[in-house]
Parts: C-alpha cells; structure tokens; sequence
C-alpha cells in the first residue's frame, strides 16, 4: 500500500515540475532579454567611448575592427550609442509598463469586486480615455509639457494603463463568481483578502503575459515618439532617436540606421518569443 501511495504521488508530482521548462524558443527570447538587461545596467562599463565623443572624422564611418557598428552622422561611436542607449530604452519601457499594470490591475480587481456604481463610473472613464490614439496622445502631452523622462514615464503609463485595467477587470469579474471567492466571502473575509488571496493569485499568469506584450508597445511608442524628436533628447538618445538624428545618411551611412533598428526588432521580438512559450504551470493557474 505504501508503494501504491509512493508511485502515485511521484507520477502526479513529476508532471507538474516539469510544466515549469521553457522551450527552446522560450529559452531563446529569454537570454536576449537578459542580455539587454544586462548591457542596460552595464552600459558605462561595456561601451568603448563615451556615447558623445567624437572619436572619427570621417562622418557615417563603415564597420571596422575599431568601431564594431560604424560611426554616425557626426562621427561618434554607434556600438557605444546603442549601448547607452539601452538604459533610456529598457529603463523607460520598464518603468512605464511596472506603473501602468500595477495601477491597472489594482483598479481592475477593486472594481472587479466592488462593482455597482465605482465599477460602472471607472470603466466609462477609462473606456473614453482608451479611446484616445495612443501616439497622438504622447505626442500632444510631450509637446504641451516637455520630454523629460519623468513626462515620458508618466505620458506611457497613462496611454496603457486603462487597456491594462480592462483586461484585469476582465478576469478578476471571472473568478470572483467563482465557489471558492464565495465561499470566503461567506466566511467575512474583508475585500484587501479577497483581492490579494483569491482572485490576484489565479490571474498572475495572463496578467504577465499581458504585462510582457505592453512591454513591446510601449517600446515601439517610445521609438516613434523619439523618432518624431519628442522622447529622449540630446546629448542622451534612445534606440528610437539613434535612428531618426543618422536617417539622412542612410543611403551612405546604413550601419549607423540598421543597428539601431535591429536592437530594437531584437529586443521586442524577444518578449514575445518569451511570452508565447511561458510555461503551462505559469500562463494557466486553473489548479
């Protein structure tokens, strides 16, 4: 009998640990992740040059031994700009998403669970302002306010935060009619136990999964508001304002566009592969 209760506990125990392996895909958009997080940390210590040196006079300047990406339009190190650029990228984009889901998500799972009249005055609120297009959004705030970081952080958890709040309040709505919220809500549990306890826990994985593909759009917005001259400004740049300040020279000069560009296909295509391929056990706690 206690083999039988042995075996069986093994054979239901392996499964579920190994739900928890990536693919090989997932694996893949991971450590691209990871190294862009790395080198955004790193960044003063890995780039070669300070990011606003002249260090060639030949301007738009090829790939060479010594400049591993080329030079841009006033002959400064591309490899080292890229570098320093991943902090404003992946910093902002970082912060802006944390906020965004965090506010949302919150929102989503009090209105999920209060309902009546808070639920139905927050979601109009937030239905109207969702409606507003997300670029021409950021491009009004940052050309009334200013483009420091702190506007832009603000601007990009504005525009996402309402899509955010929609799709908790989604799946909060879900499982707060389920037995087990009832069952605790029988017993007195007050509304902070009922949000952190019962309903956060069960819908972590599609929250993450969304939390990863804001991550993207806010990436890309960050890159075309940059790329319009409205996100980070000189002498700093992001990956989005490396491409627009070096596109006249794309004809002479393509290094100094393409890496830049492809940091950020990599970057963002990364997120994704990662998001797609999560584990089972993550992406659905039904258990």
């Amino acid at each position: 009998m206690t083999d039988t209760v042995s075996s069986a506990t093994s054979d239901d125990t392996t499964p579920e640990g190994a739900t928890f392996v990536f693919n090989w895909v997932g694996r893949v958009g991971l450590a691209v992740i990871v190294f862009w997080a790395v080198v955004a940390i790193a960044g003063p210590y890995l780039a070669p040059h300070p990011p606003g040196e002249i260090v060639d006079w030949d301007y738009f300047g090829p790939v060479t031994s010594e400049f591993w990406m080329g030079t841009d339009y006033l002959g400064r190190d591309i490899f080292s700009r890229i570098i320093m650029g991943a902090r404003y990228t992946v910093g902002i984009a970082l912060a802006a998403v944390t906020l965004a889901c965090t506010i949302g998500v919150l929102l989503g799972m009090i209105a999920a669970v209060a309902g009546g009249w808070f639920d139905m005055i927050l979601s109009r609120l937030l239905d109207a302002f969702n409606g507003i297009p997300s670029l021409l959004f950021g491009l009004v705030v940052v050309a009334a306010v200013g483009s420091s970081i702190p506007i832009l952080i603000l601007t990009l958890t504005a525009i996402y935060m309402p899509g955010s709040y929609r799709f908790a309040r989604a799946l909060a709505v879900n499982v707060n009619t389920m037995d087990f919220v009832t069952v605790a809500r029988a017993r007195g549990e007050a509304t902070p136990y009922l949000i952190l306890r019962e309903i956060f826990p069960n819908i972590l994985g599609p929250v993450l999964a969304d939390l990863g593909l804001r991550f993207v759009f806010i990436v890309l917005v960050l890159s075309g508001l940059s790329f319009l001259g409205l996100g980070v400004q000189p002498p700093n740049a992001d990956w989005g304002a490396l491409v627009r300040e070096n596109i006249e020279g794309l004809s002479i000069g393509a290094p100094a566009v393409l890496f830049p560009s492809v940091a950020i296909a990599s970057l963002t295509i990364s997120v994704n592969m990662f998001i797609d391929n999560l584990p089972t056990r993550i992406r659905d706690r039904s258990e």
